[in-house]
């Protein structure tokens, strides 16, 4: 089996390299020749645009910035399309757009071949020792025939659904993260600001209840199973908590934008009769109001997916 490969940047050339590695022999490109030298001196071979790189290869791999760059190698004149094989398999690496990840899947099947989005997470670190996430939309049967290339490079691929599918869990996470991010400068900010030591209060904090848990594995307690009561922690008593610490970023002079949203939040909740009793969590409730979706899981489908993850 031969293996297209496109985009040697960071992440690119470290998955790239662990395809060779694993035996699987190489056709590559990038807009710059010399970011693919280390894969050539170790014999792969190189093609001089996206749709010679297709007209060699049973499976292709793209790894580029997003979808701007995306676009053109998969539809351009020299693009991806242009050059597919019946049968082959093409998956993009990059962080995607779902409208786009969805022409290219249609335009791959209208080929005879397969478009998958298959993001991966887990920075050029992972990339380089092979521990990626790499979460995967498409058709599953194909994506199980190709899953051993997959392995090859990830120790976590997953298939997730139909094309598009995986980008969504994607900027899910991705946004989550930075979200995140941003409260983590606030709260920090006002540590720092009421006299702790950083590196003392970062210590501190990652032994509580939020430090001490996967981030994600914190939504099967009540939100997903739509369970509010028995609260673990109730709403009340967390509304005080925030509105102390935007007392206290207040009086300090510390900018708390997202922590005064939240606080917002916290408030309209306390609005609703009978909700102070409930669960802290129950604000997330008015998002999915908002939205117009809902979310009820059946517990044990959640604890299987706990138990699986602790089983690996």
């Amino acid at each position: 089996m031969k293996i297209g490969f496109i985009g040697l940047g960071t992440m690119g050339a470290f998955m790239a390299a662990n395809l060779q590695k694993a035996g699987y022999a190489l056709v590559i490109h990038d807009v710059r020749r010399e970011a693919g030298a280390n894969r050539l001196a170790a014999g792969a071979v190189w093609a001089e645009t996206p749709r010679a790189v297709a007209e060699q290869s049973d499976v292709i791999f793209t790894s580029l910035p997003g979808p701007k760059e995306v676009e053109p190698v998969v539809f351009g004149e020299d693009g991806i399309l242009a050059g597919v094989k019946p049968g082959a398999a093409y998956f993009d690496l990059s962080t995607n757009s779902q409208a786009l990840v969805r022409r290219f899947a249609d335009a791959m099947a209208a080929k005879g071949g397969y478009g998958f989005d298959a993001p991966v997470s887990g920075g050029p670190k992972g990339a380089e020792t092979g521990r990626l996430a790499i979460w995967v939309g498409g058709d599953r049967a194909a994506y199980d025939r190709f899953k051993p290339v997959l392995d090859a490079f990830g120790d976590q691929a997953r298939y997730i659904g139909p094309a598009g599918s995986a980008t969504v869990a994607k900027l899910v996470h991705n946004m989550a993260g930075y979200a995140i991010q941003t409260v983590m400068a606030e709260v920090f900010s006002m540590g720092v600001k009421a006299g702790m030591d950083p590196l003392e209060l970062w210590e501190a904090v990652r032994q509580g209840a939020l430090g001490r848990r996967r981030t994600f594995d914190r939504l099967a307690d009540q939100f997903l199973v739509e369970t509010y009561d028995p609260p673990s922690f109730t709403l009340k008593l967390a509304h005080k908590d925030v509105s102390l610490a935007i007392e206290m970023g207040r009086a300090l002079g510390v900018p708390m934008r997202l922590c005064n949203l939240v606080l917002e939040d916290f408030n309209e909740a306390l609005n609703h009769p009978g909700w102070e009793a409930l669960d802290s969590r129950v604000p997330m409730k008015m998002q999915l109001d908002r939205a117009g979706v809902a979310i009820k899981c059946d517990p044990a489908d959640v604890q299987a997916v706990l138990d699986a993850d602790g089983a690996r």
